[in-house]
């Protein structure tokens, strides 16, 4: 009777106490900007650079265009370059001009009609020169299958005009699945998402148990009655709503000023975000209990786990055409998994065969990071 009396009692004598080490962290919160800054601040800044600075579109790019005789044909092929949204035409008198151009990187390409294209196009033929400065391998390609297409739809055109056809080998009829405005913006926000959460996560818990030891106050806390299971809880929750906060703030962002679509659930978001921010909150937390300096807690931080998500993750760059050592690394980043679900639940909808295997994915990893910190602060603390 007096066991089972005594434990109501102590049941809550340990909330209590994990009330009480929350609030204390809520109170260090307030009383350090830095950490609301990095919650809710950095997401902004980033989310804007990634959505206006960067994007892996080729529009309005600068071409130099040189026609030694103009005619009409050659303004009615000029005209579609004017026209199309992905280029830029700048008209210079000769070929030297363009080089010149080029080499100074004020265009990106060059096109040259020469003085017998509109005689070669009345015989059936009439080639183009085409140069591509390849600097930029992504950009060039993308360079010369926009000219590709606007010659080939000049040719269509034109054979429409004067009564002819032109024979198409191929007839490609273009469909674009989940993205079908073909706008970088939309795969680069949500996966950017995922790179916020992890330098959230893992920064903010990262300076935690540091900041401690070197303030001198762990000594002091290891003294109270409170157990190392309640140390790390009060540990965790504030930073887990500051973490969720932000989350919720990227993805209100991405929907409303980025207007990248949700096409599923905000339930299938919200739960994949959960453990992936344990996950985060984990390895952060786990730096922390290794590491007693603040300054060696967030270099690795940083160094252990933002980078390798921002460069390993599928945020910017496919893992499938990486060396098969790289794409193995990978699967020890849990920002792979989260990237991958938000990608899907964003542009593609609920994708049980995609957010299944990545969601037990991030639950075995937020489960392997938080044992270990509880294992570490034992041997460290206990």
């Amino acid at each position: 009777m007096k066991a089972s009396a005594d434990l109501p009692m102590g049941f809550a004598r340990r909330w209590m106490r994990l009330r009480g080490l929350v609030r204390k962290e809520f109170v260090q919160i307030m009383r350090d900007p830095s950490s609301i800054a990095i919650a809710f601040l950095l997401p902004v800044i980033l989310l804007l650079l990634f959505g206006y600075g960067v994007s892996l579109d080729a529009e309005h790019v600068a071409i130099a265009v040189v026609v030694d005789q103009p005619s009409d044909l050659t303004a009615s092929f000029t005209g579609g370059l004017v026209r199309s949204r992905y280029f830029n035409p700048i008209f210079l008198p000769t070929m030297a001009e363009a080089e010149r151009a080029m080499r100074e990187r004020r265009a990106s390409a060059i096109v040259r009609l020469r003085s017998d294209f509109a005689e070669k196009r009345l015989r059936g033929s009439a080639p183009i020169q085409v140069v591509i400065n390849g600097t930029d391998a992504n950009t060039g390609r993308l360079v010369a299958g926009y000219l590709e297409g606007v010659w080939t739809a000049w040719l269509v055109e034109e054979a429409r005009a004067s009564g002819g056809s032109v024979v198409v080998p191929v007839e490609v009829e273009e469909r674009v699945w989940f993205n079908s405005r073909i706008r970088s913006r939309d795969f680069l926000v949500p996966g950017l998402i995922a790179i916020i959460m992890t330098l959230i996560g893992t920064l903010l818990t990262a300076m935690v148990m540091a900041r401690e030891w070197e303030r001198g106050t762990m000594e002091a806390l290891l003294s109270t009655p409170a157990a190392i299971p309640e140390i790390l809880l009060g540990k965790l929750i504030p930073y887990f709503v500051l973490g969720a906060g932000g989350m919720l703030q990227s993805v209100a962002m991405a929907l409303w000023l980025f207007e990248v679509p949700l096409r599923g659930s905000f339930l299938a978001l919200l739960g994949s975000a959960t453990l992936f921010l344990l996950a985060a909150l984990g390895l952060g937390l786990l730096i922390s209990i290794v590491s007693k300096n603040q300054f060696v807690a967030g270099q690795a931080a940083i160094l252990g786990t933002f980078l390798p998500a921002f460069i390993l993750s599928g945020f910017l760059f496919d893992i499938s055409s990486m060396p098969a050592f790289v794409r193995g690394i990978t699967y020890l980043i849990p920002a792979r998994y989260f990237v991958a679900i938000l990608q899907t639940v964003f542009l593609a909808g609920n994708v049980r065969s995609i957010l299944i295997p990545n969601g037990i994915a991030l639950f075995v990893m937020a489960v392997l990071f938080l044992g270990l910190s509880r294992l570490m602060s034992r041997k460290r603390l206990g």
